[in-house]
């Protein structure tokens, strides 16, 4: 049985390869792809994810939302890791399609069609998911569950000495999808950075000739390149592509009940995640958080679901 799901993404070279992962895994059907502002602009990111949809032609092309600036954006992005485009050296159209619908709405009309079935998995900004507890709450709770790629339990962070990315560039609309009443998977920092590849990754990405090894082959190398040159780093994590492996095996990983919310305020901190971790916690409990993983195994998995991808494609 195919588990539905809707991928709300910032595209972004690590989004790419969890979208090429999730297009073609047999037990995933990807009802749409929506995306957010992040790694490059509210309108690039649009472009972006149709492009990967365009370059890998899955068998079955899920809906597509268009991407709607944060009121309060953070003046940071991760192109200086993933090119001007997001997307490395592959050739983005500057145009992005017209008329599509907002991402939130794409999300509200598949949780209304399809109450209870639906895992939104994020790898983004959680922008959407905001806008949709502020404007109608009770949409949201239509889905079986969240799953977001983000935060930090004990790891430093990566877009401030304590803030994740994705929560610190929309912390207002992490803090609303935290305390949402909506059953929340949290795969962080922790668990993503040590999911990391060495070069020999290049090696074991599809053949050039399939539309999968086509995109990555323009995509990944560059990662590698900028991780090197501007972080110092010879090993490369793949942050989106381990949530997607948190969705299609949970078994290799180790989840803990934890009460969480996302700091707003501080000067130094916002968006930072804050677990209640005394002896006699008085947060509620809401949400599962991922502490370990069975890092040999979750690497094993994506490397499969890269090489099913070329064979299918």
């Amino acid at each position: 049985m195919t588990r539905k799901i809707i991928i709300d993404s910032d595209p972004g070279i690590d989004d790419a390869v969890a979208l090429t992962m999730a297009l073609f895994d047999p037990r995933l059907e990807v009802l749409a792809i929506t995306a957010t502002a992040g790694t490059v602009t509210a309108e690039q990111a649009t472009a972006n994810v149709g492009a990967i949809i365009s370059a890998l032609d899955p068998p079955r092309y899920p809906r597509f939302g268009k991407a709607s600036p944060p009121e309060d954006a953070a003046v940071i992005d991760d192109r200086f890791l993933n090119g001007k485009s997001g997307l490395g050296n592959f050739e983005v159209s500057a145009n992005a399609r017209q008329h599509l619908p907002p991402s939130e709405k794409v999300m509200a009309e598949l949780l209304r069609a399809n109450p209870g079935e639906v895992t939104i998995v994020c790898l983004g900004p959680l922008t959407n998911l905001g806008r949709l507890c502020q404007r109608d709450p009770s949409v949201l709770q239509l889905a079986d569950k969240v799953v977001i790629s983000g935060g930090a339990y004990r790891n430093a962070g990566n877009a401030s000495p304590v803030a994740e990315f994705n929560l610190h560039f929309d912390p207002i609309a992490a803090a609303d999808v935290f305390a949402s009443p909506t059953t929340k998977s949290l795969v962080p920092l922790d668990v993503t950075e040590r999911i990391s590849f060495g070069v020999d990754l290049l090696e074991a990405l599809p053949a050039k000739y399939t539309r999968a090894g086509n995109l990555l082959s323009q995509t990944v190398p560059h990662a590698f390149r900028m991780s090197h040159q501007r972080l110092g780093r010879e090993l490369l994590p793949l942050m989106d592509a381990t949530t997607i492996a948190a969705v299609l095996e949970p078994e290799l990983f180790d989840w803990t009940e934890m009460a969480g919310k996302v700091e707003t305020q501080g000067v130094l901190t916002c968006g930072m995640t804050v677990f209640d971790r005394r002896l006699r916690p008085e947060w509620q409990t809401n949400m599962e958080v991922a502490l370990k993983a069975d890092v040999e195994g979750v690497k094993g998995l994506i490397l499969r679901s890269l090489k099913y991808a070329g064979q299918h494609t």
